[in-house]
């Protein structure tokens, strides 16, 4: 039976994971072993801790994980990315060199005949002004464009260490409040957006390095997918039904 795969939030490449072969060989055997049931694979953002592609160069690195990328491609896999906030300056050259699709921001996709809405998360329901703000500057062109015309030296440690200070200045009792919250605001955004949307049946988040799966009104629900730092979590769907798993055995 062919299924669709969701995962997120694997930050390979991050300064706070110690060994980072080994996590990304966790996630490598983990494609590995779904390759000759998966019809699609979602990977709903933050894939990488750090990414910029400039026009003529990418960054070093996952060069495993994109190589599995491209083998599910090529053996027909259909693969799409929604950028995070983390590897939101995803422009063509996966696109190109792989195969996949870059999608930025939420989008309603049908899947197996049943309509989702897909999103990293962090773009739905409430959010602070400053992240508003800074998620503006992260999309703006011509942000983007200042931001490439200084050399990667400066950025790179810059870019890498702002996500190390983010992760690790929050006490473990503020982390978790936050990351409920966060899970909060997604389910009333499902639930509203679901009174004007009666076709969807299934919201799909990222985001929030929590796993989550809920029941909404009118049997549909919504599923936040964890990580793949310490839980290890992923969704699939066969048509019919969302499940949330533990890959416990990669």
């Amino acid at each position: 039976m062919k299924r669709a795969y969701f995962i997120s939030d694997s930050h390979l490449g991050a300064r706070y994971i110690t060994d980072k072969r080994q996590h990304e060989m966790r996630l490598v055997r983990f494609l590995d072993s779904i390759k000759d049931d998966a019809a699609e694979l979602y990977l709903l953002g933050d894939i990488l801790d750090y990414w910029y592609e400039y026009k003529w160069v990418v960054p070093r690195g996952h060069v495993r994980f994109l190589g599995k990328l491209a083998e599910l491609a090529d053996a027909g896999v259909k693969i799409y990315w929604f950028t995070g906030n983390h590897d939101v300056w995803l422009f063509d050259y996966l696109r190109d060199e792989i195969g996949l699709e870059v999608i930025r921001g939420h989008t309603v996709m049908e899947i197996m005949g049943t309509k989702f809405l897909l999103s990293h998360g962090d773009d739905v329901g409430y959010q602070k002004p400053m992240y508003r703000f800074t998620r503006w500057c992260f999309y703006n062109k011509v942000c983007q464009w200042l931001y490439a015309s200084v050399h990667p030296r400066w950025t790179y440690p810059i870019a890498t260490s702002w996500s190390q200070q983010n992760r690790i200045t929050r006490s473990p009792a503020v982390e978790a409040k936050v990351r409920e919250d966060c899970c909060k605001r997604l389910e009333v955004f499902s639930t509203e957006h679901a009174q004007h949307h009666p076709e969807v049946r299934h919201y799909m988040y990222g985001h929030v390095h929590l796993a989550r799966h809920l029941a909404l009104p009118g049997g549909r629900t919504m599923t936040i997918l964890g990580d793949w730092i310490d839980q290890f979590t992923y969704a699939t769907f066969d048509g019919e039904e969302v499940t949330l798993n533990n890959a416990v055995d990669q």
